[in-house]
């Protein structure tokens, strides 16, 4: 598998991933003020995914770039 294939399957698993914790924070916040002890874990995690998430899209945009 390429570069580019490898970096497309990782960016289509990190994208689910963040749908999964984008879910997650909104179930949170509509259920407040249950479980409000976890509102910065929840959106730590939620915010560490996205910034990954966008990283890679720009790495695999540069690497799409090159191959062109």
């Amino acid at each position: 598998m390429s570069d580019i294939e490898t970096l497309k399957a990782e960016v289509k698993k990190l994208s689910s991933r963040a749908t999964t914790m984008k879910m997650n924070l909104h179930d949170l916040a509509e259920d407040l003020p249950v479980n409000w002890q976890t509102i910065m874990d929840v959106a730590s995690e939620t915010h560490a995914t996205y910034e990954t998430l966008e990283a890679k899209r720009a790495e695999l945009k540069a690497l799409e770039a090159k191959a062109a």
